[in-house]
C-alpha cells in the first residue's frame, strides 16, 4: 500500500520514529556491518521501500540509489539482486533513474541481463523499461544488448515473465522495429 503523511503518522504515532530517521538506520547498519546475511536483509528491506514514491525523496536524500549501484558490482548475488530490485522498484520516477545513470547503473544493469538468478533478470528488465529514455538510448539500445532483449522476448516457453518484460521493453522501446 502506498504511503501519505497522514498513514505515516497514524502508524508511528507522535513519537515514533520517522521514515527518514528509519531508513537512515538501516543505511547506516548496512554500512557499518560486513556480515553478509544481515547486509543481505537489510538490502532487501531498503529495496521494498523503494516500491513506494512516498519514500522517493528520502532514498535520494540518504544516497540509497547510489548504495543499490553500487551493490550491482558485489559478488554476492543476493546483494545484487536486491540492488537491482531496488533499481527496478524506485526507477518508476525519472529523478531516480536519472541518479542510477549519472553512478554509472546502466552498464551494471545489463550486466544482470546474465544472471543465473531469475530475480535479478527480471528486475534488469524492469529496470531498463523505465530506464531507457532519449538521453540514455544510444547506451541501452546497442545491437547486443537488444538482441539479449530479443532472445528473453521469445523464450516464452523457458520463463513467462521474461518474455512479458521483455516484449514489453521492446514494444515501449523499439516499436519500429518489433
Amino acid at each position: 500500500m502506498f504511503t501519505n503523511d497522514q498513514r505515516q503518522q497514524e502508524r508511528t504515532g507522535r513519537y515514533g520514529t520517522s521514515r527518514v530517521e528509519f531508513l537512515q538506520k538501516l543505511v547506516t547498519q548496512f554500512q557499518n556491518t560486513s556480515e553478509d546475511e544481515t547486509r543481505e536483509k537489510i538490502l532487501a528491506n531498503l529495496a521494498n521501500f523503494a516500491y513506494d514514491p512516498y519514500n522517493y525523496n528520502f532514498l535520494r536524500q540518504l544516497n540509497v540509489l547510489e548504495l543499490f549501484v553500487d551493490c550491482l558490482t558485489e559478488p554476492n548475488e543476493k546483494l545484487v539482486e536486491f540492488g537491482i530490485g531496488g533499481i527496478c522498484n524506485s526507477c518508476v520516477d525519472p529523478a531516480n533513474s536519472a541518479i542510477v545513470t549519472t553512478f554509472g547503473g546502466i552498464p551494471l544493469i545489463i550486466q544482470c541481463l546474465s544472471s543465473p538468478v531469475r530475480n535479478t533478470v527480471n528486475y534488469a528488465l524492469g529496470a531498463l523499461y523505465y530506464i531507457c529514455n532519449e538521453s540514455n538510448k544510444e547506451e541501452i539500445l546497442r545491437p547486443e544488448v537488444v538482441d539479449v532483449i530479443r532472445r528473453y522476448a521469445a523464450a516464452e516457453e523457458v520463463s513467462v515473465s521474461f518474455s512479458n518484460l521483455a516484449k514489453a521493453f521492446l514494444s515501449k522501446h523499439l516499436a519500429e522495429n518489433y
